[in-house]
């Protein structure tokens, strides 16, 4: 089995470091463009809110005080770089939702769907178990390294989540792409400068040269894909990834 060089570190609450968090969001594009579109949607759901793949349920303290929190997981959640398991999280076998029909006001799936073999099945399960009028916000990758392997089996393009979601009984899909092409650019930078950083090992003397010649057009890079996202600039055929809101029908 191929083995991944750099393993996605695993997202903790805000709240964990504010500090830490929002230096990661810096550098990390990616989260930083999904926390630009969930923060302000998480704070307008109501009810009973379900948590797909809700791993170390970072977004949960964004919720109003008018919602309760429900998060599912699959059993085997430490392969994806999680803790173990939490008596706070519902684990299932990742084909059928372990709760009844009609039971959530809104459900919630961030960055989860691409891992899932079967999306149509799970997007059919989260369907029938929300009801009617409830809205479901869905994160999806685009620009992004193979991860998670051997667990990574999609990318999503605009049209196809929406044909999928539809599909399933959803309508008022609202789709937005997370970042721009500078974004995506930034992000492969900032990889390949984490790939060519210096290392206490003898491969660090050939990689040196390289590292210091990179490290300053990633940084360059970075500041662009801020003031891309700032002032609209950069084309959105190719963003970072996609933020859904939809409702059920």
């Amino acid at each position: 089995m191929q083995q991944e060089a750099f393993k996605p570190i695993s997202v903790k609450a805000p709240s964990s470091n504010k500090t830490l968090f929002w230096i990661r969001c810096l550098l990390d594009l990616q989260l930083k463009s999904i926390v630009h579109h969930l923060k302000p949607a998480m704070a307008t759901l109501n009810g009973k809110v379900l948590d797909v793949g809700a791993g170390e349920s970072p977004w949960r303290e964004w919720l109003s005080p008018k919602a309760s929190y429900h998060g599912i997981d699959i059993g085997n959640a430490e392969e994806f770089g999680m803790h173990g398991a939490r008596r706070d999280i519902t684990y299932y076998d990742g084909r059928t939702i372990p709760f009844a029909d009609a039971t959530f006001d809104a459900a919630i799936c961030i960055e989860v769907l691409e891992h899932v073999e079967q999306p149509d099945l799970l997007v059919a399960e989260v369907a029938r178990c929300l009801k009617a009028r409830a809205p479901f916000i869905v994160t999806v990758p685009w620009s992004a390294r193979r991860h998670h392997i051997p667990y990574d089996f999609h990318r999503f393009t605009r049209e196809r989540l929406e044909a999928l979601l539809a599909a399933h009984g959803f309508t008022q899909i609202e789709i937005a792409e997370r970042g721009n092409d500078i974004g995506a650019i930034a992000s492969k930078l900032v990889v390949l400068s984490l790939r060519l950083a210096p290392r206490p090992k003898l491969r660090s003397l050939l990689t040196l040269p390289f590292f210091v010649l990179v490290a300053p057009v990633t940084a360059l890079f970075l500041l662009a894909a801020h003031v891309a996202d700032m002032t609209g600039a950069g084309a959105a055929e190719d963003p970072l990834g996609y933020f859904v809101r939809a409702v059920r029908a």
